[in-house]
């Protein structure tokens, strides 16, 4: 498509990106909106420095490629660096929603039914403690280009719809926050959620009736599903992205490939050819996405990277190259990461544990050495049963002390779809997964 420079290396990501929203608090609508912006970035390296330019004008994608190719310094010998002749040179058409299926063509009315539909069948004004509800649907696509001087030729695209209805249950003067999200990759498999809706709302008010303040202290901890996939992607997901380790040697003698990290029961993985919402068949530098086992059966076995941190690790690029939009860098991030499920049934990790935590749901984490994860909904755990709710603002834990302290690991593996992952101030989309695991010990407050 493009007459690229001869002697430099250079590549051209275009996007085409769709957003709708539709959101509504109580009865009022904050956001009705929808918009395409279509863009490009455009970069040139000549071995020694990166050029780079993005553009809303796609038809002045050969004039931004010249102009950066003035400023280079031709090098013959491009090919042979070390970073560009790691570059894969894949051609391929992965377009999944182009056609019948593709969310844009959701009209607005139908977009406002849904959520009105929801409100009508899911919020009861007549709960004493109900003191606001709302709900946010947002629709996404993205289709996206790649090419490259070496000779990549890609189109793939991306959508999403999300879901999320949120209630505002206030007890005693204390705010407790309910929700359900989901997120779908077609429209019309967001209908029919009622009762799971309902049912977590009904959890949710219980728990902020009440729900009594956990005594600070470290507890063995039952994680669901749910909680597990925060744990997997802020504690180790995060560890496990190379460019973190380039200029950092403590790390790099920390982590290294085939040392012990976990109990053998663990086992992690990062897959961007999995259908879901961190699907990315190839990444922001043409690389095809594969699934990397980071860590097998407790053995560290991988890292994510791009073409720079696999040629400085000698490793190899594993397709996790990504930008948030066409006018962002790309960095390395994760794609969709899990800890696999296990043997252990979940009832019975819960019958071993004769006083603990039971940590049903979380809302957000962070993490490298250290992890924290913030829960909204915890349960005391005496004598293999669940009994009361516990209010709990933190758990916090050290990765390299709690992967050998998961000392069973369900077989109920669940998808959690709904993740965005903020790093170095760009958001991507991604997902995460595990089953029931429980952990020795952390430290509650």
């Amino acid at each position: 498509m493009y007459q690229f420079p001869k002697d430099l290396y250079c590549d051209v990501r275009i996007e085409e990106n769709y957003a709708s929203r539709y959101s509504v608090q109580n009865d009022d609508v904050l956001s009705d909106s929808a918009s395409t912006v279509t863009g490009a970035m455009i970069r040139v390296f000549d071995g020694t420095m990166w050029y780079t330019a993005s553009t809303n004008n796609i038809d002045g994608i050969q004039a931004e490629i010249n102009n950066l190719a003035m400023l280079a310094t031709p090098n013959p010998d491009i090919l042979k660096h070390p970073v560009v002749a790691a570059y894969e040179t894949n051609t391929d058409t992965v377009l999944q929603y182009s056609e019948d299926n593709d969310i844009r063509k959701v009209s607005r009315e139908e977009r406002i039914a849904l959520v009105n539909h929801y409100i009508s069948s899911c919020v009861d004004k007549s709960i004493p403690e109900q003191t606001a509800y709302g709900t946010n649907l947002v629709i996404t696509h993205r289709a996206k280009q790649f090419y490259s001087s070496k000779g990549a030729a890609l189109s793939h695209d991306q959508q999403f719809v999300t879901f999320s209805m949120f209630f505002l249950f206030t007890v005693d003067g204390i705010p407790n926050y309910g929700y359900s999200a989901f997120t779908k990759n077609n429209f019309q498999d967001l209908y029919g959620l009622e009762e799971t809706i309902l049912t977590a709302r009904d959890k949710d008010l219980d728990y902020a009736r009440h729900a009594v303040p956990v005594a600070p202290g470290n507890y063995t901890c039952v994680l669901s599903p749910n909680v597990t996939s925060f744990f997997t992607h802020e504690s180790f997901g995060h560890k496990s992205e190379a460019d973190y380790m380039l200029n950092d040697k403590t790390l790099q003698e920390e982590w290294v490939l085939g040392k012990k990290v976990g109990n053998e029961k663990v086992t992690i993985s990062d897959a961007g050819n999995i259908v879901g919402h961190g699907y990315v068949p190839y990444d922001d530098e043409g690389t095809k996405a594969t699934e990397t086992f980071l860590i097998k059966d407790g053995i560290l076995t991988g890292r994510l990277h791009d073409a720079k941190s696999a040629v400085t690790l000698q490793e190899a690029p594993t397709g996790n190259f990504r930008a948030q939009n066409y006018f962002r860098t790309p960095i390395v991030r994760m794609t969709n990461t899990y800890m696999l499920g296990g043997p252990d049934d979940p009832e019975e990790i819960i019958k071993g544990v004769k006083d603990g935590i039971y940590v049903a749901r979380a809302e957000s984490g962070s993490g490298m050495s250290t992890f924290t994860l913030n829960p909204d909904l915890c349960y005391r755990i005496r004598d293999g049963k669940i009994c009361e709710p516990l209010r709990v603002s933190v758990i916090t834990g050290n990765v390299f002390r709690t992967l050998f302290d998961i000392d069973a690991v369900g077989n109920d593996f669940t998808v959690n779809d709904c993740l965005d992952c903020g790093k170095n101030e760009q958001s991507a989309w991604v997902s995460a997964g595990g089953p029931t695991i429980r952990i020795k010990s952390l430290n509650v407050n």
